[in-house]
């Protein structure tokens, strides 16, 4: 995808990072994340969804709180972003709802996006609010969080998000234009790089750390944040948020910031993972009719049509669908265990209340979740 084709995109995750949010540590900038808000809300009155990732809890926090640096300790990191998290949360909701937009808090850590289970509920939760034209407003749970904020970073975070919801562009904005060929601040001759794979080996060397002291990543995160993307076939820009216009900028195709090229189109991408990368769990049987939807219409996997199960399996495990003949025809993250499988196969949706106890998802498997082989 060139930057022309960026007009074209439906769905975009922008993350912004905590020196941009809170003016280098001095409380959040409101007149910046105004503009921020005015953009992404420009993006959603063209239909185009939009999530973003917010950095900048725990600076806001420590501006709140008083504290000059950035705590060490675990407790008083998560306290900070307990408390920082209150002013971020009503300055992009206030924002949105000047332009009609919901916003919709959403907390995770990086074991949501690595656990099945919980990977299939987050991406069923965005994907309703953005059905619902709300904009999701995640950052990672650091006021639970252990491991990721001691090691995590927002920018990777973005990257999982932009995986979880098949989003085509990944915005990082930054307080640096871009990559440069060496940092700056040293070399007054480096060059701004405009475009560059996310496999080129140059980009080991060009990436450095960040020098804030405010947020945990530098430039060689985002440079990962690019290559984690780029798995599910996301395009990444990374540009300054201090720009006139970023983001309605780089979604117009203005050569702003560094364009990290992905390796693979997006539905090449899934089909791999689907196809490849994941552990098949178990088996369905489908009758002729439910093939031939699968096959012809591109549509969801209905209980209806599922004859028999075999297998152990997880909500979210990845199960293989084959016709009556036993000839596999796709495969698929389905939305129920086993055991509740096993008693919706052959019934309608309608029926899931009574025979589960509960109503949950209509599909066994929802075709966004479904390729076939």
């Amino acid at each position: 995808m060139s930057r022309n084709e960026f007009t074209k995109v439906k769905r975009v995750v922008v993350k912004i990072g905590s020196s941009l949010l809170t003016k280098g540590g001095l409380g959040l900038d409101k007149i910046a994340i105004s503009s921020w808000v005015n953009q992404m809300a420009e993006l959603r009155h063209q239909s185009i969804d939009v999530i973003l990732v917010s950095s900048g809890s725990v600076a806001e926090g420590m501006s709140r709180l008083g504290l000059k640096t950035r705590p060490k300790t675990l407790h008083e990191l998560q306290a900070a972003a307990s408390v920082g998290q209150m002013g971020l949360v009503r300055v992009f909701d206030d924002n949105f709802q000047q332009h009609g937009l919901h916003a919709a808090q959403v907390l995770l850590t990086h074991d949501d996006l690595s656990n099945r289970q919980r990977y299939l509920n987050a991406r069923s939760t965005l994907l309703t609010l953005l059905k619902f034209g709300v904009v999701p407003v995640i950052n990672e749970n650091d006021a639970v969080a252990t491991e990721e904020i001691r090691f995590g970073d927002n920018d990777t975070l973005a990257a999982l998000v932009a995986n979880l919801v098949e989003a085509e562009l990944l915005i990082i904005l930054t307080d640096q234009k871009g990559l440069f060929t060496g940092d700056p601040s040293l070399y007054p001759d480096a060059q701004l790089i405009s475009e560059i794979s996310v496999n080129d080996a140059r980009l080991e060397t060009m990436a450095g750390d960040s020098r804030s002291g405010l947020g945990r990543g530098g430039m060689s995160t985002k440079v990962s944040a690019a290559r984690l993307a780029s798995r599910s076939g996301a395009a990444t820009v990374v540009a300054a948020g201090a720009e006139d216009n970023v983001i309605t900028a780089v979604i117009s195709g203005s050569n702003l910031g560094t364009y990290f090229l992905p390796d693979i189109e997006p539905l090449v991408a899934r089909k791999r993972w689907l196809a490849a990368q994941l552990q098949v769990k178990g088996q369905l049987i489908l009758d002729a009719g439910a093939v031939k939807v699968l096959k012809s219409d591109g549509k969801s996997l209905l209980a209806v049509g599922v004859k028999t199960i075999t297998g152990h399996f997880e909500r979210g495990e990845l199960v293989s669908c084959k016709d009556e003949a036993g000839m596999e025809i796709a495969r698929g993250l389905i939305n129920y265990g086993n055991t509740e499988a096993e008693l919706i196969a052959g019934k309608n949706s309608t029926e899931f209340e009574s025979i589960l106890g509960y109503a949950d998802d209509a599909e066994m498997i929802h075709r966004d979740n479904l390729v076939l082989i």
